[in-house]
């Protein structure tokens, strides 16, 4: 198994689905390893068998095993359904040399699958930016996920330019679409046009929607933690431009710094502030720490709903 984590070999990995199995292997092998017995994935295969009910689905194999009786699962029986989000906007790009977030979001979306399959929960795919380009349904089989890992392709290798974002509209378009109890996750760096706080009011609204649907919700907020929250740069100039609006600036780091962390952490605790009001997972999602986190993380959502 190769470490993941580490971006030159994730990049030399084309074929998405087995990295997508690799990812979610490894993470597997890692959690029954490990003393966190929180949650299982191998649920969704199995259950045990309740007395009474017809035995012609038990595992025979497993109970010479195991010495208990369990029943095979099978796909109508899913109980959960989710939705994966992904922003396209152009500040997804960044940074244009390397492991971009939009890449590492597409990784991240095609484990998740991966895992859906293995647990025979339906999942569906959205595409958006400033609105829903392309949105699927919410289903469990192998040609479903083999048909949206085409779409996440397409995108990791065709990133989107000039395009803005809009999560309130993107937000209130599933709210009016996915009818069912569904698990709502968002892989986005949350940057909307330059942060403004009515484009967080107008956001929250739409959440408030999907909450009144009785969805779930789970924010990934991905980002380049070093530069992007950390802002560590050289002090040397540097010539910044905005991949949403085009806007340029030259600039030495050391004189902006300060100002533009107090903006960030100040837009990143109204972010935190709102979520907590809304009982959403707000789940940071650093570029090069890998995907162990983001199985984790919904996991333990998963377990919460189940």
């Amino acid at each position: 198994m190769p470490k993941l984590s580490n971006n030159n070999e994730v990049q030399q990995l084309a074929n998405l689905e087995l990295l997508a199995r690799q990812v979610v292997e490894g993470f597997v092998t890692g959690l029954h390893q490990s003393p966190f017995h929180g949650f299982s994935v191998e649920f969704a295969e199995h259950r045990l068998y309740n007395n009474g009910e017809s035995v012609k689905n038990i595992d025979w194999k497993l109970l010479a095993r195991t010495d208990k009786l369990f029943v095979k699962q099978y796909e109508e029986e899913t109980n959960l359904r989710s939705y994966l989000l992904l922003d396209t906007s152009s500040s997804m790009n960044y940074p244009d040399k390397g492991f971009s977030k939009l890449q590492f979001s597409v990784y991240a979306i095609a484990a998740l699958m991966h895992l859906f399959k293995k647990q025979r929960d339906a999942f569906g795919l959205c595409l958006f930016s400033d609105k829903v380009d392309w949105l699927s349904r919410a289903r469990s089989t192998s040609a479903h996920l083999y048909y949206l890992f085409a779409q996440l392709e397409k995108m990791y290798s065709q990133p989107r330019a000039n395009t803005s974002t809009d999560i309130a509209g993107v937000l209130h378009h599933i709210a009016e679409d996915v009818h069912q109890r569904s698990m709502i996750i968002i892989f986005s760096d949350m940057l909307e046009n330059g942060m403004d706080q009515q484009k967080l009011d107008a956001m929250f609204a739409a959440v408030q929607h999907l909450k009144h649907n009785k969805h779930e919700i789970i924010i990934f907020n991905v980002a380049d933690r070093q530069k992007e929250i950390e802002f560590n740069f050289t002090n040397q100039p540097y010539h910044f431009v905005d991949l949403e609006s085009g806007e340029e600036l030259r600039v030495h780091p050391n004189e902006i710094k300060a100002g533009y962390l107090t903006a960030l952490n100040t837009w990143r605790h109204q972010l935190q502030l709102k979520c907590a009001q809304y009982r959403i997972d707000l789940i940071d999602a650093d570029i090069h720490d890998g995907f162990n986190n983001v199985l984790k993380s919904y996991l333990i959502k998963r377990n919460k709903m189940a």
